[in-house]
């Protein structure tokens, strides 16, 4: 036996390195769902929304603040400037898992990167370079915008759903916590997080009214204030909860489909703010690319940039103009 295993001594560490290897991908699998996994991540969103979530007396605060930087000298620092709590709010909609030092920190370093490679590398003349670093400092914010937006919009979708769920546990004799207590288990995310969230905060003592209103204050948007309305009205005044809420189901519907039938029919406006937006650009570019001697000059020569500066502030003011008109709020 000893003779077989020294004459396929190569074969038996091929064995033993496979599973060694193997071994070691999955507690590097495991470890890596122990901290980044789908679970780790909803429990840290979970305790980053009762932390984070600014309540209207200090009393009612059950839990600590949430973090918005990891450095103290930081957090201390950054507490005490008014627009920390504003941009807190944003990253807590957003649903991303950053601090406030975090995104100052991405802006501030892909602004300079920018600077460094427009101006100090590849020698661009001061006005494309002042473009570059605002449009790299700004990137952060506006994949944070857009996450936000998209959260947002998905709750708003969300929301008829979990009121016809509501409704349904109410006929059926249920609590009305026991129905925000429903919603949030069944429900996918991000409305189940929002319900759990308020039937938390009522499990631990807060008030039905200042759950809801945390509740409006994270969710900024019209149909939640309904909602949030109409069950505090129901509470005060009395009057069947059921149908209010089967009946705000129904009109968040129809004010659903009224948006998208005003979005259809303002679908060829919004296209031509498009292309009235990026065909200068595109022509500029081609036109660059084309002929770099005929383009060159206004870009170099004082007089070209002082068109440029020019025509970029029209066409920000016609973007917004624009933007006004095809933009019909229902």
């Amino acid at each position: 036996m000893f003779d077989f295993i020294e004459d396929n001594s190569f074969l038996a560490l091929s064995v033993l390195v496979f599973i060694a290897v193997v071994l070691l991908l999955e507690g590097l699998w495991t470890l890596w769902q122990a901290h980044r996994g789908e679970q780790a991540r909803r429990l840290r969103q979970r305790l980053q929304q009762l932390g984070g979530r600014a309540a209207l007396e200090a009393r009612s605060r059950l839990v600590k603040q949430g973090t918005v930087s990891r450095i103290p000298f930081l957090e201390r620092h950054l507490r005490s400037l008014r627009l920390t709590e504003s941009i807190e709010q944003h990253i807590q909609q957003s649903g991303l898992p950053w601090t406030v030092s975090g995104l100052l920190s991405s802006s501030a370093l892909a602004a300079a990167a920018s600077w460094f490679v427009l101006g100090v590398w590849l020698y661009q003349p001061l006005l494309l370079t002042l473009i570059g670093t605002a449009l790299a400092g700004a990137a952060p914010w506006a994949w944070l915008n857009w996450r936000r937006s998209r959260r947002l919009g998905r709750l708003q979708q969300q929301l008829p759903d979990a009121l016809d769920l509501m409704t349904r546990a109410l006929r059926a004799g249920h609590a009305f916590t026991a129905s925000l207590k429903m919603a949030g288990d069944e429900l996918p995310d991000p409305i189940a997080g929002e319900f759990r969230a308020v039937h938390e905060e009522i499990t631990f003592g807060v008030s039905l009214q200042q759950a809801l209103t945390h509740l409006s204050e994270r969710v900024p948007g019209t149909d939640v204030r309904f909602f949030v309305v109409a069950v505090l009205i129901q509470r005060d005044s009395g009057g069947n909860l059921t149908e209010i809420l089967s009946n705000l189901s129904r009109l968040i519907r129809e004010r659903a489909r009224l948006m998208a039938k005003v979005r259809v029919l303002s679908s060829e406006g919004r296209l031509s703010a498009w292309i009235l937006t990026l065909l200068p650009f595109a022509l500029g570019g081609a036109l660059y690319l084309a002929n770099p001697k005929f383009m060159g000059p206004m870009v170099t020569d004082p007089i070209g940039q002082t068109m440029l500066q020019y025509l970029l502030v029209m066409m920000a003011f016609g973007v917004l103009a624009i933007r006004k008109i095809v933009r019909i709020r229902v």
